[in-house]
């Protein structure tokens, strides 16, 4: 079914604001996926907070001129799906990678962060980027360790001082 040119900048301007929104972009092409097997898909997307499309490839680098995405532009042929992470960056190509396991009929074309275009190979890199909450985690751990090991040293003077007392008690009690 044709779009007519209101439908056409509706489509450009959801684009748009999704591609300014987001961390990172996935497009992969999709070529030989049922029905059934994009529905679920676009399910997994949506429980990971990503933005799946599937958009005319015209369109689609109408929606991302201007944006960090723009270096997609060249790879947009064929029968293509975005996919945009709106949580973290991660979030597309975890989806991505995971459903493609399963079809091999989905093949990763591009891939973007942060206004540069990587390899489709590199899809494993940016998928095991860690969440938010997983970063936070990680960087508290951080910031926890060095306390942690100044109070075990500055206990461990007590404790030894405590170890010695008792020895020469028994010492005492032996003799």
């Amino acid at each position: 079914m044709a779009l007519n040119f209101e439908q056409k900048k509706a489509v450009v301007a959801e684009v748009a604001d999704a591609a300014n929104k987001a961390l990172a972009a996935v497009a992969a092409e999709y070529r030989g996926l049922t029905v059934e097997e994009m529905t679920e898909l676009r399910a997994k997307a949506r429980e990971s907070g990503v933005y799946l499309r599937v958009v005319k490839n015209t369109l689609a680098r109408r929606a991302i001129e201007g944006t960090d995405f723009a270096c997609m532009q060249e790879g947009l042929t064929g029968q293509l799906v975005l996919a945009f992470s709106q949580e973290d960056p991660g979030s597309a190509a975890r989806v991505i990678k995971d459903f493609a396991k399963d079809h091999e009929n989905l093949a990763v074309r591009l891939v973007s962060i942060g206004g540069k275009l990587l390899e489709p190979s590199e899809i494993d890199t940016l998928a095991k980027m860690p969440t938010y909450d997983q970063a936070i985690s990680m960087l508290m751990a951080v910031m926890k360790a060095p306390v942690e090991k100044l109070a075990r040293t500055l206990n461990e003077v007590p404790g030894k001082l405590v170890r010695t007392v008792a020895a020469v008690r028994d010492a005492k009690e032996a003799a």
